[in-house]
């Protein structure tokens, strides 16, 4: 099995960001050239990314439910978002302008598929109802029903003539285009089906869902040609541009698939937890994943997994597999609902009321995109009417970071990550000058420097802008006394470095423990998730989680506060400012809006009868009240300070006065 560690890393993290101002709720990755990927989210915002450097291109505004669902075409010029009230759009990135609003579904949108040549989308719901979509036209064109479940995953067959569609109602249609009817049925999945997709040459089609098996079926015989079954459920599936191979994205895992005979290949380690879309871009394969507001992007290095060979594969009785090599391509005929010759009808809103193009025409005019990076919208989205469309750079690979590559001390120097050259108003750095001009050090002689004595002369002065005066710095003011004898430049050098690995160290556990606390959290609730933070036994862990939960206000509940109580207690006792200010919101949180709960609580008249609900309310009410007055002594110490630290103390002194006159039951 492939792991992803050592100096020759397979997997890395690319990007981890926020998205969005509520939950994420999907993402799509671009499949021609994997640069592009796109996020919808509660915020009703649908947002274009740059996946290399992860800043937002462009915001899409439009509609007024949250965003479940999004898909690029082919050619990356368009996308498609639907959301939770069944509505749908169509987006010209390329113009920055909203091209059509569809409607017709009666709840969430959950699949989206482009056909391969003509202007045809296609749609799934929740409501178990596949449509199809002329781009020229406002109503849909075809009706697919039959399925019994929420329509998961749907996809063309390259030449255009056919359309899958998996659901949760455990089965993979086929559909003929042109007759609008089932092909076949295939029926041997037992749990709902997430993924499913077309080889790009082959009479063949791959699916997978939550049993975890994952499929191959013959579409010349309707047959099952290979099975595999993993250790968790299947989340996407993708053929390799070769169809060599299939890789399959599970939880935390990428497993790449032969068949016929069927086998697993390799296994790799990505850590990406649950993955919704793959993309394959320079020999690196791309996953994208979503966990409340945040995205995160994460690579595999192809040229180190074993994918097998790209030779057609044989059938049962040693033929050559069938391909869609020489077949004709072919477009959905625009067929309508109503005969030839005869006007349409108007559309009709999901709730059977008519629904007129004036009202159309002005939901389009609510719809508008705003572009947020000019200058990687001009590089990536082409104007239309541009004389010479210039063609696009060839991408380059996607590196890992460079801490995976553990250099040794006697080692080259590695020229660093490029970084956004800084105002030369505020930077006062000696690098400054090599930043706006010179050469790099890379390209720039070497020259050995003479070790200079510390002691005896100082480092050359600063002049920042706007001083007469230059600031001097001596390196001995940063070491300790142990170190402040150090007579060599080169012994400085590798104290300072020495401590750079330890905290990179220090920061690199930290994050993996928030990345555990977070899984608790959308797991199992975020009480549990405070719980987990304080059994590691880093407060600053702990201090993570309450930024997070001072934020939003509504996110505290009274058993939150008796948790996180002794945590206050230590913060507002930390000799750290950062630790003190948390302690000091998070109290002020929990006297605002629990103290007259609490005192209420246990001040009410004793119900007669047993009510196991009270009962633990009261207990919860009582611990709470004890942990306040415990804190109330802290607080006193703490007001007499001078600053702003006394200033925030004397507030919360205020605040727990009515704790000295409320009696204790």
């Amino acid at each position: 099995m492939a792991t992803a560690g050592g100096a020759t890393k397979i997997s890395w993290r690319l990007q981890d960001f926020e998205a969005h101002a509520g939950r994420v709720c999907c993402a799509a990755l671009a499949k021609n050239t994997g640069r592009l990927l796109a996020s919808g989210g509660e915020d009703c915002r649908v947002n274009i990314w740059s996946v290399s450097k992860a800043n937002c291109i462009m915001s899409l505004c439009g509609h007024r439910k949250a965003v479940e669902c999004v898909c690029f075409n082919a050619s990356e010029e368009q996308l498609a978002t639907g959301s939770q009230s069944g509505s749908i759009r169509v987006w010209d990135l390329e113009a920055a302008k909203i091209l059509r609003t569809l409607t017709g579904h009666k709840s969430n949108i959950s699949a989206f598929a482009f056909h391969p040549f003509g202007d045809f989308l296609v749609s799934g719901s929740t409501d178990a109802n596949i449509k199809m979509w002329d781009g020229r036209r406002k109503g849909p064109i075809t009706r697919f029903k039959g399925h019994a479940g929420t329509i998961r995953s749907l996809a063309f067959s390259p030449d255009g003539k056919w359309l899958a569609s998996a659901s949760d109602d455990c089965t993979v249609k086929l559909w003929d285009l042109k007759q609008a009817k089932t092909i076949t049925e295939f029926t041997a999945h037992t749990g709902a089906v997430a993924a499913i997709q077309f080889h790009p040459n082959e009479y063949l089609l791959a699916s997978g869902g939550a049993d975890r098996w994952l499929r191959l079926w013959d579409l010349e015989k309707f047959c099952q040609v290979g099975a595999l079954q993993d250790a968790s459920a299947v989340r996407c599936v993708m053929f390799s541009p070769d169809g060599g191979c299939l890789f399959s994205g599970h939880a935390d895992v990428l497993r790449v698939c032969a068949w016929e005979p069927e086998r697993w290949l390799d296994s790799v380690t990505a850590g990406w937890g649950r993955v919704v879309d793959l993309s394959i871009c320079n020999r690196q394969l791309l996953g994208v994943s979503h966990q409340l507001s945040g995205l995160s992007t994460y690579v595999v290095d192809l040229k180190r997994v074993r994918v097998g060979g790209a030779a057609p594969s044989p059938t049962a009785d040693g033929k050559a597999r069938r391909s869609y090599e020489g077949q004709a391509a072919a477009c959905p005929p625009p067929t309508s609902s109503s005969p030839p010759g005869r006007p349409r009808a108007e559309r009709r809103s999901p709730e059977g009321e008519r629904r007129s193009p004036s009202e159309d025409e002005a939901d389009d005019k609510v719809s508008s995109a705003e572009i947020h990076d000019a200058l990687d919208y001009r590089e990536i989205f082409q104007p239309r009417d541009a004389i010479s469309r210039t063609p696009p750079r060839m991408p380059e690979p996607f590196p890992a970071p460079p801490e995976d590559e553990r250099a040794t001390e006697d080692a080259a120097p590695v020229p660093q990550r490029r970084r956004p050259s800084p105002d030369p108003k505020t930077d006062g750095s000696e690098s400054a000058p090599l930043r706006q001009g010179s050469p790099s050090p890379s390209s720039a002689p070497v020259q050995r420097v003479e070790p200079t004595v510390v002691a005896s002369a100082r480092p050359p002065a600063i002049f920042p802008v706007g001083r007469s005066e230059p600031t001097g710095l001596d390196v001995a003011d940063f070491l300790s006394g142990r170190h402040s004898e150090m007579l060599s430049e080169d012994e400085v050098l590798n104290h300072i470095h020495n401590g750079h690995a330890t905290m990179c160290v220090m920061l690199s556990n930290r994050r993996k423990n928030l990345q555990s606390v977070r899984d608790v959290w959308a797991r199992v609730g975020i009480k549990n998730a405070l719980d987990a933070a304080v059994s590691m036994n880093d407060l600053s862990i702990v201090v993570d989680v309450l930024n997070i939960i001072n934020t939003q206000p509504s996110l505290w509940k009274l058993d939150l506060c008796a948790s996180s109580l002794p945590q206050i207690e230590k913060l507002l006792q930390s000799k750290y400012e950062s630790y003190t200010q948390c302690g000091c919101s998070s109290l002020k949180l929990i006297m605002k809006y629990f103290w007259p709960l609490i005192r209420e609580t246990l001040n009410a008249t004793p119900s007669v009868g047993v009510d196991v609900t009270r009962e633990e309310r009261q207990r919860k009410c009582r611990l709470c009240r004890q942990r306040l007055r415990g804190l109330r002594d802290v607080v006193e110490s703490k007001a007499a300070l001078a600053g702003r630290h006394g200033s925030a103390f004397g507030e919360l002194r205020v605040l727990m006065a009515p704790l000295d006159r409320d009696p204790a039951n």
